[in-house]
């Protein structure tokens, strides 16, 4: 049967009571395929996906059923088995948002492993990944746009040993199918070619079994590629199908990039076993400006139950003015991946009275970790209860940075660290594991927080983005969200600036909002007087022309630092 949330969570207690029944008698999935199996018998002709061909409300889009998506999931692990690839084989995806990526990611992960990946990578980190994950078959875009991603196919091919076939995705729009290269096939015309009804393979796909090798910090460093088992997968769209409320009703305009976890996993597959309609808005998703610009507009079309973005996403749409667009349809907010300010929160909700509702999502625990339900209005920072079958806690962090054995009291800040369900499989590279754990096997996340009377978890920061100014620990979320507060600020991030006596001070770097005005002097002295710590008090502000970001939507803070970084040396 279909996911469903027997009742409203709305307290731990509320959790507590889904754990009475065993998780072995309350999940009986086993595979992500099966999710999709469940889904086609019980909505059969229902939407399951709407592809939006322009950012145009009054554009008819391209639909497929929950029986149509079964079919193209069918052809396409047939395909992929033709092409051999086995249980143990990885499916490199290069593609933008399309139809085509659902077919990818779960006639994929029918077949064998996906490797979804950024396609604003460079080439040579790219291959890396590939070269990581030992991919067999690449299923790539067939054309150029911003990314570039049929001309990096090309050339990838050629310098990953392991890949033995190019799949080539035809764009929608495309009148005539151009001459492809030897060894290249067209992922369309071949996938027509198999069976719809039916695994060829006849493969039982077991809970442990990989699903998927997801990369973490892509753009810096060396590649690290998570595994997800079927299992994990599956827990993250039941879990989020029970704190959520996720009704077969229900429309998400999901703009989450693909490669994530956050479009895949709690954007997607959670929608599909529950029987919602998921509506994917262009190729460029929420990069597209016209869909950022059209956004109420396309909720009150498709009838969207749900608003769900990162907070810089948000922060853009609170620059688009609703109109006359009848957006009563939205029973929900929420966000997650980078910290929400006060400011936006509660500008968000004066203008469209929604209340955004902060979770925490990370890759190596299959895409959420904490959810606050519809109905629980929390605080700004509070992300949420933990999840069923879950076990969190508050640790103390030791001279090092790291996690140790001891609990925090209630309100005190520490590391969080997991077990559940949906913890990831561990890294590819068998080195990497030992970084991600605690030595008695807890997840250790290298987010700081704490518990409150309630049992939601409050996040203050990440370990890594703690500036150290003569051994005082500064939450550089102190000083942004007094900064955000500014009318003009669009976006900021604080960052330590190297500094030869102290360390490290903190500095701010800021973006404005379309036609407002300030000076960094004026900046400096505003978030001055709001930061009551004096260590914690920035030396300077600084106003960029644009923020760095990852596809994501995350401030890229690697880049600020060494801006700051190149800025000092520069002074000196």
């Amino acid at each position: 049967m279909p996911f469903k949330a027997p009742f409203p969570i709305r307290s731990l207690a509320d959790i507590e009571r889904l754990e009475a029944t065993p998780l072995a008698e309350a999940l009986t999935v086993r595979s992500t395929y099966a999710i999709f199996q469940a889904s086609a018998q019980a909505f059969g002709d229902k939407t399951a996906l709407s592809f939006l061909r322009t950012a145009d409300p009054e554009d008819a889009p391209l639909r497929w059923s929950y029986a149509e998506l079964l079919a193209g999931i069918h052809q396409t692990a047939n395909l992929l088995h033709r092409l051999g690839v086995g249980a143990t084989d990885a499916i490199g995806i290069l593609l933008p948002g399309c139809m085509e990526y659902q077919l990818a990611l779960w006639g994929g992960e029918a077949a064998g492993i996906v490797q979804p990946l950024n396609p604003l990578l460079s080439e040579e980190k790219l291959v890396s990944l590939l070269q990581a994950g030992k991919a067999k078959v690449l299923i790539a875009w067939g054309a150029d746009d911003d990314a570039g991603i049929w001309s990096k196919a090309l050339r990838i091919r050629t310098q990953v040993p392991s890949l033995t076939h190019l799949l080539r995705v035809a764009p929608w729009d495309e009148t005539s199918r151009p001459p492809l290269p030897d060894g290249v096939l067209d992922f369309e015309l071949e996938r027509r070619k198999e069976a719809s009804d039916r695994l060829l393979s006849g493969r039982t796909i077991a809970p442990e079994d990989i699903a998927a090798y997801f990369h973490t910090g892509g753009t810096t460093g060396a590649p690290k590629l998570a595994r997800h088992s079927h299992g994990a997968q599956v827990f993250t769209a039941w879990v989020c199908v029970q704190l959520q409320g996720t009704r077969a009703e229900d429309v998400v305009l999901n703009g989450y990039p693909l490669f994530h976890v956050a479009g895949v996993l709690p954007g997607a597959l959670t929608s599909f076993a529950a029987g919602s309609e998921v509506v994917m808005p262009t190729t460029g998703l929420f990069r597209n400006r016209e869909v950022i610009a059209n956004y109420w507009r396309l909720v009150e079309r498709y009838g969207a139950t749900a608003v769900s973005a990162v907070p810089t996403v948000l922060a853009a749409l609170a620059n688009v003015p609703v109109g006359d667009a009848n957006i009563s349809t939205l029973r929900y907010g929420r966000t997650g991946a980078a910290p929400l300010s006060p400011d936006l929160a509660a500008r968000f909700e004066a203008q469209f009275g929604i209340h955004v509702h902060e979770s925490l999502g990370m890759t190596e625990m299959a895409g959420i970790s904490t959810i606050t339900p519809p109905g629980v209005h929390a605080p700004v920072g509070c992300v949420g209860f933990r999840l069923p079958y879950t076990q969190m806690r508050v640790v103390a962090l030791d001279d090092h940075g790291n996690a140790t054995d001891h609990d925090m009291p209630v309100g005190e800040q520490g590391m969080v660290i997991f077990k559940s369900p949906n913890v990831f499989s561990g890294f590819v590279e068998p080195g990497d594991n030992p970084h991600a754990f605690t030595a008695d096997g807890w997840l250790a996340t290298g987010d700081l927080g704490w518990l409150d009377a309630d049992g939601r978890l409050n996040l203050s920061g990440r370990s890594k983005d703690l500036i150290i100014r003569s051994g005082h620990n500064i939450d550089p979320k102190v000083i942004e969200d007094a900064m955000a507060s500014h009318p003009a600020v669009q976006h900021c991030a604080a960052v330590g600036e190297p500094d030869a006596y102290a360390g490290e001070l903190p500095v701010v770097f800021v973006t404005l909002k379309p036609g407002a005005h300030a000076l960094e002097d004026e900046l400096l002295a505003y978030v001055r007087d709001r930061v009551d710590e004096p260590p914690a008090r920035p030396k300077s502000v600084t106003i960029l022309a644009t923020m760095p970001m990852t596809l994501v939507g995350k401030i890229f803070k690697p880049e600020l630092r060494q801006l700051a970084a190149d800025r000092k040396h520069h002074v000196n």
